[in-house]
């Protein structure tokens, strides 16, 4: 590894968006103890939180201990960051049920097996709910000034909205702060680490400490994953793309950086991977020259990210589907393999009424590949229209029972990359 220091890594591959003090590179010369917080909205993350992940690991390389928390507290607050409306409020049981699914994604991506960087994960319930009202007014909130806390960035966006903002989500600075203290007490940790948007929850907390017992500690934020529009990565038209394999499956993750635009992949394997920086600064030349190979960059992200998320087995598993529903491979698509890809691809289950019979167009918009039939009549007149791998070009093409694959399987094609299986009930 070239560098001897996380932060000079880090800023290599544009991964530091802003540090609380020059200070911390001095301190991470040796190991450290740091904390990044996850608040289980959902009993997935996503791909935006990938980044974060991705430096928990990174830091790992370096020597360095994490500390993730899952904010089963916090979670039930809701951080007004990066939000123009408020969080919907979820049930205690909801957010048990989604930490134990979300830790999974830390078990399996960061490094368990040096004792000496072992990840600790833990539940910030486990001390904010023992907190009694009056106590944590009296003893934490006295040294929050109200002017401060207006001026953050989150609140002043939700302040001029049309919404506002409840006290409920304006004390999530409090609570977060307090996190970091008693994460400083109890376990050490001298870093807090976020995105871009949690910047005033951590300098929040960094002051709060530095009035209650003197002591320094730091913050670093990295920027947020956007793509060269400045449009949010993972929303697209199917939803959003989520860790979990059961929720976004390795084809469809695999598929989702396969589709990256060349305006961002390069950024991508920077934030994503752990390719070394000579080699994505070689693929980038060559992106420019003559006689490059189309989605080479992309095929390596899709490898690598979904490596790290899913492992060898998911890179597998998404080569393979990728392959068998590539156009021009017919010869592949034999019921035992659309059988065995059947849960790895967008998929669905039709009677065979609601096949046979009817038209093309209609069943592509059934299958969520276009968004209308006009849609669906200009991906045909395009050629990006297939069955079973092969171009349609009949605009009015109706199913028959020929097409059936092995009598039960059709593939749906818009584009060589977006893909839907139909299996159909006799």
């Amino acid at each position: 590894m070239a560098q001897t220091n996380i932060i000079e890594c880090l800023k290599e591959r544009g991964l530091i968006d802003a540090l609380t003090s020059e200070e911390i590179l001095k301190r991470l010369e040796k190991p450290i103890k740091f904390y990044l917080g996850f608040d289980p909205t959902a009993d997935s993350l996503h791909i935006g939180s990938l980044v974060g992940i991705v430096i928990l690991r990174w830091f790992q390389k370096f020597g360095h201990a994490p500390v993730v928390i899952l904010g089963g507290a916090t979670g039930r607050i809701g951080d007004p960051s990066g939000k123009s409306v408020e969080r919907p409020l979820l049930e205690q049981a909801t957010i048990i049920s989604n930490i134990n699914r979300i830790k999974c994604h830390f078990e399996e991506m960061l490094d368990l097996q040096h004792s000496a960087t072992l990840p600790t994960i833990i539940n910030n319930d486990e001390w904010l709910s023992e907190c009694r009202l009056i106590d944590f007014l009296r003893d934490v909130g006295r040294y929050f000034r109200v002017g401060i806390m207006l001026g953050k960035e989150s609140v002043r966006a939700r302040l001029n909205s049309e919404e506002g903002i409840s006290f409920t989500e304006f004390s999530y600075q409090l609570l977060q702060a307090y996190d970091f203290y008693h994460l400083r007490n109890c376990y050490g940790v001298e870093m807090q680490i976020g995105g871009s948007d949690q910047w005033g929850n951590i300098t929040a907390g960094i002051e709060f400490i530095r009035k209650l017992s003197g002591e320094t500690v730091w913050g670093l934020t990295f920027p947020l994953l956007t793509r060269s529009d400045g449009k949010k990565f993972g929303k697209t038209e199917e939803g959003t793309i989520w860790l979990a394999a059961d929720r976004c499956s390795p084809y469809q993750f695999y598929q989702y950086f396969m589709r990256v635009s060349d305006a961002d992949v390069i950024k991508m394997m920077r934030y994503l991977t752990f390719v070394d920086m000579n080699e994505i600064r070689e693929l980038e030349a060559k992106m420019q020259e003559v006689g490059y190979v189309p989605n080479t960059a992309q095929k390596r992200l899709a490898e690598e990210v979904t490596r790290f998320v899913h492992g060898e087995e998911g890179v597998a598993v998404a080569r393979k589907v990728t392959e068998a529903a590539a156009p021009g491979s017919k010869a592949r698509l034999d019921v035992e393999t659309l059988r065995e890809i059947s849960q790895d691809m967008p998929h669905m289950r039709l009677k065979s009424d609601e096949v046979v019979g009817q038209r093309f167009v209609e069943l592509v918009l059934k299958a969520g590949l276009v968004l209308s039939k006009a849609e669906a009549v200009r991906l045909i007149q395009n050629g990006g229209a297939y069955l079973n791998d092969e171009r349609v070009e009949d605009q009015q093409l109706r199913i028959t029972s020929s097409d059936l694959i092995g009598g039960e399987y059709l593939l749906l094609g818009a584009g060589k990359k977006k893909k839907a299986l139909v299996s159909v009930d006799l």
